[in-house]
């Protein structure tokens, strides 16, 4: 089992920033990559960057230029979110996909909230 616990949402003005952390913890050893989605009412969970073990790094479009993601070991990732618009506003999830035994298996944490509003 892996556990994930986001910090850093909250409320901030067209054009600002946040820096999301999500610390991981349990059966570490087994995560392979990590990344953050988000959330909208009535729409489906999106990925919006993610990391390999190895550093290799995907984005959505509307991030790419804005949105950093990093990792400083197994345990904890981060998105650095620059020029925010208020059609970023979502619940981000934090997500680690594991192999266990033969499986693939999608840990997530809790959701934050970021709410881009002036």
């Amino acid at each position: 089992q892996v556990q994930l616990v986001e910090s850093g949402g909250g409320l901030v003005q067209p054009g600002g920033s946040l820096r999301l952390s999500c610390a991981a913890s349990g059966s570490i050893f087994s995560i392979y990559a990590m990344g953050w989605y988000r959330q909208v009412p009535g729409k489906q969970r999106e990925l919006v960057a993610s990391v390999s073990m190895g550093g290799t790094t995907t984005y959505t479009e509307s991030a790419k230029g804005r949105f950093t993601i990093s990792r400083d070991n197994a345990k904890n990732v981060y998105l650095q979110m620059n020029s925010l618009q208020p059609e970023d506003t979502a619940v981000y999830y934090c997500n680690s996909r594991a192999l266990v035994g033969e499986s693939n298996v999608d840990y997530w944490g809790q959701g934050t909230q970021v709410t881009v509003s002036a």
